[in-house]
């Protein structure tokens, strides 16, 4: 019961901080100015936007099918289904991606849930790795735009992606390490949980032990490393592409790669637990154009608004088609949801008790 409340109260505080972004992101702005810029933005570039998404997410859909191939060939039909019920409730319900993928192509494959889970860890620092490329490539090889201000945030920005990118690399190393020598490893976790019961360390034991037969595309090929290199490239120059639509719509005559700094500026906003990203993705975007480009906060607040529209409807949309493909609900989704914060306090308050003398 502790974990469905504790799940509630996260619920709760994502709505308050989405709340407090949105009058942030709201507050001083021209409402004429704002309304005119939607009045005048254009459709068609506005359509790309909702375009080059769905490619994005099938992109997406396929990298992760070379991130399973070590444990499972799963058909890209799945994986893009798997894929967008994922993120698609991932929208509405905090998490909720992060247990059903897993949990969906663990159910139809025959992987095993932890294993899963491991693919999308990779995921993640993959993501990470490319828009610290992107940002990299943005600040050291590409020339500036002509209205690129100058300032103590740019000089973060970059001291903070040199940072990340160090810790990226870290851990990419880590988890190369924990795979390649896992039965050592494994040997040493298990002499550290001996006193803990059988059951909770053999758990763990289990679990890690999947997990790091998750990591198994760390000893891929190279070249079949390398097209997942390239498969990230091409994800996050289509979501580089999607913003770069977004502004256009609203004549911003920024060039293609303005995009890269304003994903990293929407890496940390939608970092913010909020429902739907909502709040965070608004006040990032605008910030990214205002502070760095000089753009009218008013105009760059509208292209915040159509981007988080655009790049999130035909997901919810999708996602809402393939549910029930997938043989589930949305109210489904919540209880397992909700069902995985539970096990994971429930186990975590036997170890606290436990560890009780």
């Amino acid at each position: 019961m502790s974990g469905l409340k504790g799940h509630r109260r996260r619920l709760a505080l994502g709505f308050a901080l989405a709340a407090v972004l949105l009058f942030f992101f709201f507050r001083g702005l021209n409402w004429r100015e704002l309304a005119d810029a939607f009045r005048l933005a254009d459709v068609g570039w506005l359509a790309a936007v909702a375009l080059v998404t769905v490619l994005v997410y099938l992109v997406r859909a396929w990298r992760w099918g070379y991130l399973l191939a070590p444990l499972a060939r799963v058909p890209l039909r799945d994986l893009f289904s798997i894929t967008m019920v994922g993120f698609a409730s991932g929208l509405l319900i905090p998490r909720a991606g992060e247990v059903l993928r897993p949990y969906l192509v663990g159910r139809r494959h025959g992987v095993k849930t932890s294993a899963a889970f491991a693919s999308i860890i990779l995921e993640r620092l993959l993501d990470l790795a490319t828009v610290l490329a992107l940002i990299a490539v943005y600040f050291f090889v590409l020339p500036a735009p002509a209205t690129q201000t100058t300032g103590e945030l740019l000089t973060a920005l970059k001291l903070a992606a040199k940072l990340m990118a160090l810790a990226t690399a870290s851990l990419l190393v880590l988890l190369w390490v924990f795979h390649a020598y896992s039965e050592q490893a494994l040997a040493v976790v298990e002499r550290l949980l001996r006193w803990l019961p059988a059951r909770i360390s053999g758990w763990i034991g289990s679990t890690l032990r999947s997990f790091s037969q998750g990591l198994a595309v760390l000893h891929a090929p190279t070249g079949h490393l390398l097209a997942l290199l390239g498969q990230s490239l091409l994800l996050w120059l289509g979501i580089a592409l999607s913003l770069y639509c977004s502004y256009r719509a609203f004549g911003i005559a920024l060039p293609y790669h303005a995009s890269f700094v304003l994903i990293g500026f929407l890496t940390v906003g939608v970092s913010i637990p909020t429902p739907g990203m909502v709040g965070g993705f608004h006040a990032f975007y605008r910030l990214a154009l205002t502070s760095v480009f000089a753009v009218n906060p008013s105009v760059a607040a509208a292209a915040g608004i159509a981007a988080h529209a655009l790049t999130n409807l035909p997901v919810l949309i999708l996602g809402l088609i393939f549910l029930g493909r997938e043989g589930l609900t949305f109210g489904a989704v919540t209880q397992m949801t909700e069902t995985s914060a539970q096990k994971a306090a429930t186990k975590s308050a036997e170890r606290e008790k436990e560890a009780q003398p």
